[in-house]
Order: C-alpha cells, then sequence, then structure tokens
C-alpha cells in the first residue's frame, strides 16, 4: 500500500469520526428539551412532568414543590402538564396530592418498596431543567401469594430476558468475527432509545414509525462506527487487550456525549404508561409489555432464519467459526464483519428501545446500566455463539427477576453475576461455547 492510499485512508477515517461527532451533537440538540423563556424572571431552574391515566391526561391535579426558596403549589393543565420555576440548583422534593385525583385512583409503585410513590425527588444540581413522573393506577392494594408473585416474577423475567437477548446477540456477534469485547455495546443500547425521543418528540412522528426509522438509525451508527474506528483499526493489527482498551474509551466517551445534551434527569418515552391486560390473572402485563415480548420473538426468530438460510448469514457463521480458512475459501470478511456490525447496531437500538419501556424511562446511561448483564448473558451462553447468548440472556433474565423474591431489589443483579461465576468454574466455555475461545 502507497504512502498516498495510507494518507488518503486517515483523511477518510478522520472525516468519517468528525461526522460522526457532529452528527451527535445535532441530534442530541434536537433531544434535549431547554427551558421555555419564561423561566427567565428569577426563577431560572424548571422541575415539569405530565399526568395521564391509561393514556388520557388529568386535569387540575395539585403537586407541591419543595426546597430552597420554599414551598409552591402547580396545578396540572388540560393536558396533563404542569410546570413550576425555581430559584436554585438544588434537590427539590415533588408531593402529589392525591385528593386532588379521580375517585379510586392513586399513585402506583410497582416495585413494592417505596411506602410514599406519591413523593419524589428532582435534582436539578447539574441541569436547568428535570421531569417528574408519576404512575397512577388503581388505589386499593391487593396482596398477592407467593406462587402468584412467582409467576409475575417469570413472566416479567422472560420479558426482560429477550429484551436482553437481543442486545447479547449483536455484541456476540461482533466479538465472533473480529474478537473484540466492545464496551460501548451499551451506548448503543442507549443511542436506540435516544432516537426513539428525537423521532418521536421534536419531529412529530407517530410512535409506530419512530420505532422502525431509530432501529434503522442504529444499524447506520454501527456501520459508522465501524467504519470511522474500528475497520482501521482492525487493518492495523491491533490485539485483543488494545481494542478492548478503545472501546472501553469510546464507551465513556459517547456516555459523556449524550449527558451534555440530554441531561442527567430521566424523559418517559412516547405513551409509556399502559392499562394493565385483565384476562392475565395474577401476571401483570401492560400492553407494551406484551408488545414487546412479541417484538422480541419475532426478531430473534428472523435473526435465525437469516443466520441459518441466507448467504450472508451463512457466511458470518463461517467467519465466527474460522476468519482464516472463511477468508482462504472466497468469504469477503470485511463484507460480514460491515454486515455483522450493522445487525448488532440495530438489534442494540430495538434493545435501547424496548429498555426505555421496561424501565421505563430513557436516561444517558441506561445502557451502561445494563452492560455487565449483557456480557454475563454473552459469556453464560457461550463466547461467540449467537444461540448461546439468546440462552444465557433469557437465564439472567429470570435470574434477575425472580431472585428479587428472597433479596433486595437493590441487589437482584448480583443473583446472575454470581451464577456467571459458577458457570466460569465449572464450564468455562459456557452452555454453547467452545474451549478454542477462551482465552
Amino acid at each position: 500500500m502507497t504512502t498516498a492510499t495510507l494518507s488518503m485512508n486517515r483523511r477518510r477515517t478522520v472525516g468519517v469520526l468528525l461526522m460522526i461527532l457532529a452528527a451527535l451533537g445535532t441530534v442530541l440538540g434536537l433531544v434535549a428539551m431547554p427551558a421555555p423563556a419564561s423561566a427567565a424572571e428569577g426563577d431560572p431552574f424548571r422541575i415539569a412532568g405530565i399526568i395521564t391515566l391509561d393514556g388520557e391526561p388529568l386535569s387540575d391535579v395539585t403537586l407541591v414543590i419543595d426546597g430552597p426558596g420554599g414551598e409552591q403549589e402547580v396545578v396540572t393543565n388540560d393536558e396533563g402538564r404542569w410546570e413550576a420555576f425555581v430559584p436554585d440548583q438544588a434537590i427539590y422534593t415533588v408531593t402529589l396530592d392525591e385528593s386532588t385525583l379521580p375517585d379510586g385512583i392513586a399513585v402506583i409503585d410497582d416495585t413494592g418498596e417505596n411506602e410514599t410513590p406519591n413523593v419524589r425527588e428532582a435534582s436539578l444540581e447539574q441541569l436547568r431543567s428535570v421531569t417528574v413522573n408519576f404512575f397512577l393506577g388503581g388505589g386499593g392494594r391487593d396482596t398477592a401469594s407467593c406462587f402468584d408473585q412467582f409467576v409475575e416474577r417469570v413472566v416479567n423475567g422472560l420479558n426482560f430476558g429477550l429484551m436482553l437477548a437481543l442486545a447479547a446477540i449483536g455484541l456476540s456477534l461482533v466479538y465472533g468475527t473480529t474478537g473484540i469485547s466492545n464496551f460501548a455495546h451499551g451506548e448503543m443500547v442507549t443511542f436506540g432509545a435516544l432516537m426513539v425521543l428525537l423521532f418521536s418528540f421534536p419531529l412529530g412522528l407517530p410512535l409506530w414509525l419512530a420505532i422502525p426509522i431509530a432501529v434503522v438509525v442504529s444499524g447506520a451508527f454501527g456501520w459508522a462506527l465501524d467504519l470511522g474506528i474500528w475497520r482501521p483499526l482492525r487493518r492495523k493489527g491491533l490485539g485483543v487487550v488494545p481494542l478492548m482498551i478503545v472501546s472501553i474509551g469510546l464507551s465513556l466517551a459517547l456516555r459523556y456525549v449524550f449527558q451534555m445534551g440530554i441531561g442527567g434527569g430521566i424523559t418517559m418515552p412516547p405513551e409509556a404508561t399502559a392499562p394493565n391486560i385483565e384476562w392475565l390473572g395474577p401476571i401483570r402485563l401492560s400492553v407494551i409489555d406484551l408488545l414487546s415480548m412479541g417484538i422480541s420473538i419475532v426478531v430473534i426468530v428472523g435473526f435465525a432464519l437469516w443466520l441459518q438460510r441466507s448467504r450472508i448469514g451463512k457466511a458470518t457463521r463461517a467467519v465466527s467459526d474460522n476468519p482464516s480458512l472463511a477468508a482462504a475459501s472466497g468469504i469477503d470478511v470485511d463484507s460480514v464483519v460491515r454486515v455483522v456490525w450493522i445487525v448488532s447496531g440495530a438489534l442494540a437500538g430495538l434493545a435501547g428501545v424496548l429498555w426505555a419501556y421496561f424501565r421505563p424511562g430513557v436516561k444517558w446511561d441506561m445502557g451502561s446500566s445494563i452492560l455487565l448483564l449483557i456480557f454475563a448473558a454473552v459469556v453464560l451462553g457461550g463466547l461467540g455463539t449467537a444461540y448461546g447468548a439468546l440462552i444465557g440472556s433469557i437465564i439472567v433474565g429470570l435470574i434477575v427477576e425472580v431472585s428479587s423474591l428472597w433479596i433486595p431489589a437493590d441487589l437482584k443483579y448480583v443473583g446472575a453475576l454470581v451464577v456467571l461465576i459458577l458457570i466460569l468454574l465449572l464450564r468455562p466455555q459456557g452452555i454453547l461455547g467452545r474451549r478454542e475461545r477462551i482465552g
């Protein structure tokens, strides 16, 4: 390769990286919700939200905001929206007056751990504007049996596991074809959720159109990362450890770019609340939960068919098994890797969308918060195997949700990591992995 060609490749790489950063800056500038001009009248900081019940706005609901500067009372408008302007960047307490809600309706807490779900904290320590949301439902509390709770947790675990599988499969594909342990995969998950906000709110697209577009853009984001970063590094022959360090640096950079763009608060995606399905008995699943499980299953089945029957899918399996042999057989390894990055980005983006509704809410570090679980699923199922990632994700999802029956919710992720350690001690290659991939 001539010096001129190398110079041209470097310029192209730099150009692509600049384009990625510029695009991210533009996107995040559109997603960010700045405080309105009315806040300039002495109180420059804003706390806001929207009160809905089964998707319908509730008016004349009273909220009390308490903190520096004293206590103030606000009331929701006809669209269910409310906002308050405060003088200082501090932590404020927002209390919803349940007596102003319709009869039989109260603020609910799905975790079952918050004794005062109508009280929320709003932190403005590093922000100018923050959104506070409350979830409403029937005012009465039903006591469920241990068996009913177990069944409900199993179903929730399957839902979480299927969502986790989308991200884990993409990560496993990348590792299998390139050997890269991509620690920036969590930020690719976050990117998908941010794209839904972008296309839903500033651009005003309906949700059924915003989600597919967000998935496509996430796939393009994966392609851009490969073109601008990973492909040039692969051609330089960098080892596994340097590539892993680069991915960690990329993860930190993207994470804080997201934070600068959308702030540190939680933004609710459109149509984030939906009524529970009554005919499921003790299982509390909303329409959104059911759609999430259905979408995950359809996408996973479609991916399996693509991997098994399509030409590029068979080539991907060949490259994952033995890249050198695949190249000697006439397979264009670079093209396969490029497709893998696109598929990985699209799957991660879809996982981010579903994760935003499962949480619920979109936050700058939402992807990194489950990154260890994604890695646990991949390692548990077997490094570099897509089907292993699926099995590992289901196991991790079930452990996380079911274990919360006996251990505090704050420690529920620990159970999955303990199982991971045991698997590595007893079967280091994972459930479907090969010993050759270890090390």
